[in-house]
């Protein structure tokens, strides 16, 4: 995916799950992905174990997908990732709240100090493993469920790293109580944690411009007289559901070519919401620390829940979209890890009962 400022607003990257070799996904690959553990693009200024938990629950968060988006002609964005991580307690999915999910932003320039100045090999290189307890470069160490900062060790074998005590009693109840202090330890195996892994591909949503559409957008932005005029709380409801039902079917028919997207990328264009409600306004979204103001660059849609294997969990977590706006500068941050800003909009009530699958 490209954030190229020459691109017109109204293309649209559609992003769609395919399995892939393991060594794609590592990040000398520059990979975009849903699942797995993070891969990871800087190797400094990571997000710390507190900015990586959920601000309603303060556990946690797990990784849930990254879109490597480089800026076309601007050096120090010549790599760049977003990265999106959430809540797997299903009580924090809560209505207007958005502390249950998090997106960091990380770019490098050309020439630094982690990756070779030219492009990758389409090959698996012989530093490529599967999976890396601390990073190679800066020697960080990572959590062995989640793969993020992990400065807790196991007291026993001193081997395995964690982000925490509850992660540390996690892996301790799945495998490591047999394992500590024997040559299992090493053995690489899978957190229960972490989302199934896949490669996020992309090809450019088809346009669709039709009369019609164009009728029915201008409708949803310019209400009637009739719409204008209500008088009663009663009339009000009814123009509320209208519209709601309109934007939902809106979302419906836009998504019905390809009803597998999982992400939709516009840097710089508009988020396709699933409902009237709980549009945020221009006052919602905060501007950048350097004071530059926020832009939509990508949304998750609600058909990536299908593959998450949620349902199987005692963790059910949803969403009807999340909307990722970022600087829109994409300002000099050092290569450290960024705070950006993601909105979760949920469906109406009326409308639980028919998400797309």
């Amino acid at each position: 995916m490209s954030g190229d400022p020459s691109r017109s607003s109204a293309e649209v990257d559609l992003g769609f799950l395919e399995e892939a070799e393991p060594w794609r996904l590592l990040s000398p690959q520059f990979p975009s992905k849903v699942g797995g553990k993070p891969a990871w693009l800087s190797q400094t200024g990571l997000p710390t174990v507190p900015e990586l938990e959920c601000d309603i629950c303060r556990l946690p968060l797990a990784f849930l997908l990254q879109v490597y988006a480089p800026i076309s002609g601007q050096d120090r964005s010549f790599h760049r990732t977003l990265f999106v991580f959430c809540c797997k307690t299903r009580e924090c999915y809560t209505c207007n709240d958005s502390r249950c999910v998090k997106v960091f932003s990380c770019q490098l320039p050309r020439r630094n100090e982690f990756y070779p100045y030219d492009p990758p090999e389409d090959k698996p290189s012989s530093d490529c493993e599967p999976d890396q307890s601390v990073l190679p470069v800066s020697g960080i160490k990572l959590c062995w469920v989640c793969g993020c900062p992990g400065n807790k060790a196991c007291s026993r074998c001193h081997t395995v790293s964690y982000c925490g005590k509850h992660h540390q009693t996690l892996h301790w109840k799945h495998t490591h109580k047999r394992e500590c202090c024997t040559q299992e330890a090493s053995i690489v195996t899978t957190s229960t944690f972490l989302f199934p892994e896949s490669e996020l591909v992309t090809e450019l949503e088809e346009k669709e411009d039709t009369k019609k559409d164009v009728e029915e957008k201008g409708s949803e932005e310019c209400p009637s007289l009739a719409d204008t005029l209500a008088e009663t709380d009663l009339e009000d409801m009814a123009m509320h559901e209208t519209e709601d039902n309109k934007v939902f079917q809106r979302f419906k028919k836009r998504i019905a070519p390809e009803p597998h997207q999982v992400v939709r990328y516009s840097r710089g264009g508009s988020p396709l919401w699933v409902s009237f409600q709980q549009i945020p306004c221009d006052q919602d979204i905060p501007a950048c620390t350097c004071g530059a103001k926020r832009t939509f660059e990508f949304q998750v849609m609600p058909q990536l829940l299908n593959s998450l294997c949620v349902d199987s969990t005692a963790a059910s977590i949803d969403w009807g979209t999340l909307a990722v706006y970022t600087c829109s500068a994409s300002c000099n941050h050092d290569d450290q890890y960024r705070p950006e800003f993601i909105w979760k909009q949920d469906f109406s009530s009326d409308h639980t009962q028919m998400k797309p699958t």
